[in-house]
Formats: structure tokens, sequence, C-alpha cells
């Protein structure tokens, strides 16, 4: 069984600190299924259509019958450890600073023999379960871990490094006010956080979620705005240090689209909060974060976004607050590129409408928030790049990849009066 993962000691500043690094990144476009696959925390492998052979490396013609009809589809991660070995040296700075690095070869019972990283606990012979996750490079590769549970199996080393486990990490939630922040802070403290900080705009203003967070323990409420970039570069310059994981939950909400509203005050609130709120964190932010990536124990990992799933294509009825989210969404994917380098990861959380004041109207289902929180904590268990909160969104999401013009044309159906 995997050692349990010791809380951090105080950081020697005499120590060196280990540079942001990341492994080879390389791969062929069709290697890129596998990543796409494993953004989302599916094992996937290319099928042929015309033999039905599994392929593994992934490649453009089927090593079977040459066809390049070859589709990418998830199938059975079971499978067999037939060979392992421990790498103790590597020409590659990344692994050079991890090693020993165990790696073997696995049968699986759809076909191929693949080679991947091995969990610690995986014996030679025994039975296996292959996961599809991200590394350092944003590039999917494959893990052998036990069929069966062991203890302490996330505290592995290698399983760490291919997730953003919050367990010991420092936790910036932005907003306090959010109706879905207290359960948040519980589900994240059940995770092993060890300390939360909890953003809050307007303190004079009474709320009931800080008399409920301010007494836990582990949790500190500080002054957050993200719309006044003088108060995120203060809070940063106060914790923007130890903060391993970001998770931007602000929002502002108000129902209507353009022609339901008299003026673009409330635009301007929701591109402020929704879109230049998630910018002012990211410059404030970012940079500390992205130096910190390889800080061991309680290191850097993951800035969290948390997006209606109207992102994608717009409701009507909330017609400028899913585009405020559009644009947040567009920014997300644009952090995603630029944090590459360092290897923090940018997990983006779409949902369905919620039980917030302002979406009373909507009928359900809703989503509430602790399902929304258990999806945050799984997504950073597994090193997720997309999670889908609720069967909304779970809908939109494959009506939007089977055809986007339809599904828009279904969202504005019925509006010819509007």
């Amino acid at each position: 069984m995997s050692t349990p993962l010791s809380p951090p000691h105080k950081k020697d500043p005499q120590k060196r600190t280990q540079s942001p690094l990341r492994p080879p990144e390389a791969r062929s476009r069709a290697a890129l299924g596998l990543t796409a696959a494993a953004a989302e925390g599916r094992f996937a492998l290319q099928v042929c259509d015309d033999c039905g052979r599994v392929q593994y490396p992934p490649r453009d013609v089927c090593g079977s019958c040459l066809s390049a009809g070859l589709e990418w589809q998830d199938i059975s991660p079971a499978g067999t450890l037939l060979a392992e070995t421990r790498i103790r040296t590597s020409i590659n700075l990344y692994f050079r600073e991890r090693t020993p690095w165990r790696m073997g070869s696995v049968q699986l019972e759809a076909g191929p023999v693949v080679l991947c990283h091995v969990h610690g606990d995986c014996e030679r012979g025994g039975e296996v379960t292959l996961l599809n996750r991200l590394d350092a490079s944003g590039q999917g590769v494959l893990l052998a871990v036990p069929k069966d549970r062991t203890s302490n199996m996330e505290d592995d080393p290698q399983m760490r490094a291919l997730s953003a486990d919050p367990k010991h990490r420092r936790i910036l939630i932005t907003d306090l006010r959010n109706p879905n922040t207290p359960a948040l802070v519980t589900s994240l403290l059940e995770a092993g956080a060890s300390t939360i900080f909890v953003g809050e705009a307007e303190s004079w203003r009474p709320h009931a979620n800080r008399d409920l967070l301010s007494g836990l323990e582990k949790v500190s409420v500080l002054p957050l705005d993200v719309t006044d970039t003088a108060s995120v570069e203060r809070l940063a310059g106060e914790i923007g240090g130890k903060t391993d994981i970001l998770v931007n939950n602000a929002r502002f909400l108000r129902p209507g689209g353009v022609l339901a509203r008299g003026d673009t005050a409330f635009a301007r609130e929701e591109m402020e909060t929704n879109y230049l709120g998630l910018m002012r964190l990211a410059q404030a932010f970012g940079p500390g974060m992205c130096a910190r990536t390889s800080d061991g124990v309680n290191s850097a990992v993951a800035w969290v976004n948390i997006l209606s799933v109207f992102a994608l294509s717009n409701s009507p009825d909330f017609g400028c607050f899913s585009a405020s989210n559009a644009a947040a969404y567009s920014l997300s994917q644009s952090l995603r590129g630029e944090f590459r380098a360092s290897g923090l990861r940018v997990m983006t959380v779409f949902t369905g409408p919620d039980e917030d004041d302002w979406t009373q109207p909507v009928p359900p289902p809703k989503v509430n928030a602790k399902a929304l929180a258990r999806s945050v904590v799984t997504g950073l268990q597994q090193g997720l790049e997309d999670v889908w909160c609720g069967d909304v969104a779970m809908e939109i999401r494959e009506r939007w990849r089977r055809d986007p013009k339809v599904l828009e044309r279904e969202l504005t159906q019925g509006r010819e009066g509007a």
C-alpha cells in the first residue's frame, strides 16, 4: 500500500526551489485524441471502422487492415501488468528530479499491449485498471492502478503528479456571497485541504455565509472584490505566494437579454465580474502560481473557473449573463495556453441552473451546491480540464457536440414575441 502523504514541513529558505518543469509534450496529431479524452477523464483508444481492431499507439491508419477509418471510442480499461521497471536516471529534467519512476507494459482485455506509468501498489501479473490522465505538459498519458482500491492510493507520487488533489493544499475561493461557497469549503476540507481562504467583497454588508464560515478552523475570510484591481492586487500580495488552487466562483447574474434591458448597467456589471474579474485574478495570482508548480507537497496545481453551461450556446432568458460567461470561457482557454509552460492546470466547471434567487423561475432540474462541490473536488482529484455538473449541463454538452447550430435553434425557439 502507498505511504500516507505527510503534511509539508516549513520551507527552508536556504534550499533551492525547484523550477517549474514539464515532461516532453511532443505528440502526433492522431495522439491528441488521447489528450482530449483525458481532459474529461475518459479512457478512449482508436477503433478501426472496418476490422474493429483496437489501436495503440495512436496512428493514422489501422495497423491490421490499413484502413484510415479510425474513431476514438471509450473502451474497457481492464488489463494485466505484464512487466515493470523503475527508471532511476533520465536525460529529461522533469523525470530526473522525480526518479525512481515506475513504468511497465499492460495487456489490455481489449487487445493491445500498452506502455504506461505504473502505480506503486500494482503487482506484476496482477489485474490493473488504466487511467487516462493529463500530465504536467497538458498531454494525455496512461497510468496503471490496482483493480481494487488500496489504502492511501491517491498519495502515490506518480498518481499525485497526474492530478490536482486538494490534500494538504491551500485554496482560495473568490466569492463568499455565492450560495455554493459553504458547500465548496466543506467538500475541500473533507478532501484534505490544509487552509481555505475565502474572498469577501463589501464586508460592511451582513451575509449569512460569513457567520457560517468565519468560525471554522482552517478557514480565513479575507477582503476581495474582483471588480477592483487594487483589492485583487492587495490580496495577491498577501497570499499569492501560498495559493495552490484558486477556485473562481465570483459572478454577477441577472435575467434578461438585450431587449429586455433598458440600458447597459447590468451587462457592464456582468462583464466586470464574470470576465474582467477573471482577468484581474489571473494577472495578480497567475505569475506567482506558475512559479510554484514544482514546490513540493503543496505546490500550485490548478486554476478553477465555474461557468454556466450556456457559455457554449446562449440562453436568451439569461442572454447577457450567457454572453459574459462565453467571454470568460474564451479567456479560460487563453489562460490554459499561457499557463501550460509552467504546468499549472486550468479546470472549467460547466454547470446548469442552480438554486440562486435569480434563477428561481427556471424549471428543474437544478444543480444544488453539494453536487457542484463534489464535481469540483472530483475534477481536481482526477486532474480534469472540463467538468460537466448537472443534467442540464450534460445534455447541453451532448447536443452542442452533435450540432451547435441545431442547439442554437432549440434554445431560441418560441421567442417571436420577445
